[in-house]
């Protein structure tokens, strides 16, 4: 979009529902694509204005006639202005995402959360998990922003957390939000490449979001991907790299009754052609039972 509408739009705009009209009209025009957290170019624009004017991000019809300062109104186009221009996720400009009802601090160290583990720790991962209480230790291997180990906290509050990356810049956003929700006595943050620096560790339950794209995939990935970290997504030609280290390691760290929890993305059938004799489990979510299996560990090759 041109710059002269943005100066055109400072001096003829004037309330929250102007701005989230030209909002609206900017990102439909720009093609943006919408995956990280927001469902429809309305919804991103509400959630940006909101938050940018520092206002509860479920309340928007009360403020709609609401008349800006300057001030405001050019912070708001700015922000506007960056996500058609740049491709940046929403995300990434307020320095914030959500799970559910929790909210954590993100920078493009890490990618954005959008995991469907999160749905089911919720859940405490019912019925596979019949004592939550007696889970006293468990792993997020790549935890990225820690969110889901924070989750795993939550939910297993008897359990000490190993939350792990082979990244150092994720590693420091994921302590900004251990200590947001004050878990350093609970959740411990190690810097490994996969399982390789745990040692002899073993968990009770081991949870990962790995990376999982393909590179045909990687290949066609709208822009705004562009800016999430290359190595929290990519993994090889078919995007299963990740994921046969864990299968082949993950049994040595596990306990005696240990359960396997991963996200695969769009990798079910690939994975089972890969593994025909492996009895995955795969779980209910909101999108489907094809993006997140369960293994025992005698279950694991």
């Amino acid at each position: 979009m041109a710059i002269n509408v943005y100066r055109e739009a400072r001096t003829q705009l004037q309330t929250i529902r102007d701005l989230l009209r030209f909002a609206v009209s900017c990102f439909n025009e720009a093609g943006l694509f919408f995956g990280h957290g927001s469902a429809s170019a309305y919804d991103e624009a509400a959630y940006l204005i909101l938050h940018t004017l520092h206002l509860p991000l479920d309340r928007l019809e009360p403020f709609l006639d609401a008349r800006l300062a300057t001030a405001e109104l050019e912070q708001v186009l700015g922000v506007i202005e960056r996500r058609v221009s740049e491709k940046i996720p929403a995300a990434y400009l307020t320095n914030e995402a959500w799970l559910g009802n929790l909210s954590f601090f993100v920078d493009e160290r890490v990618i954005v959360p959008r995991s469907f583990i999160a749905e089911l720790l919720r859940e405490q991962l019912a019925p596979w998990i019949e004592n939550p209480g007696a889970i006293r230790s468990a792993l997020d291997l790549c935890t990225g922003s820690g969110c889901l180990a924070i989750l795993l906290a939550y939910a297993f509050p008897n359990a000490t957390i190993d939350a792990a990356d082979i990244s150092p810049g994720a590693l420091e956003v994921a302590q900004r939000n251990v200590a947001d929700y004050n878990l350093e006595h609970q959740v411990n943050l190690i810097q490994s490449d996969l399982f390789a620096e745990l040692g002899g560790r073993t968990y009770d339950l081991i949870i990962s979001n790995p990376p999982y794209v393909s590179a045909e995939a990687m290949a066609a990935l709208p822009e705004e991907y562009r800016h999430e970290p290359e190595n929290a997504l990519a993994s090889g030609v078919d995007g299963l790299e990740a994921m046969r280290t864990i299968l082949n390691e993950a049994a040595g760290h596990l306990t005696h009754r240990g359960v396997l929890i991963v996200e695969i993305g769009h990798n079910r059938e690939s994975l089972e052609r890969a593994y025909p004799e492996v009895p995955f489990t795969w779980l209910e979510t909101s999108a489907g039972d094809e993006f997140v299996f369960l293994l025992q560990r005698d279950q694991l090759p």
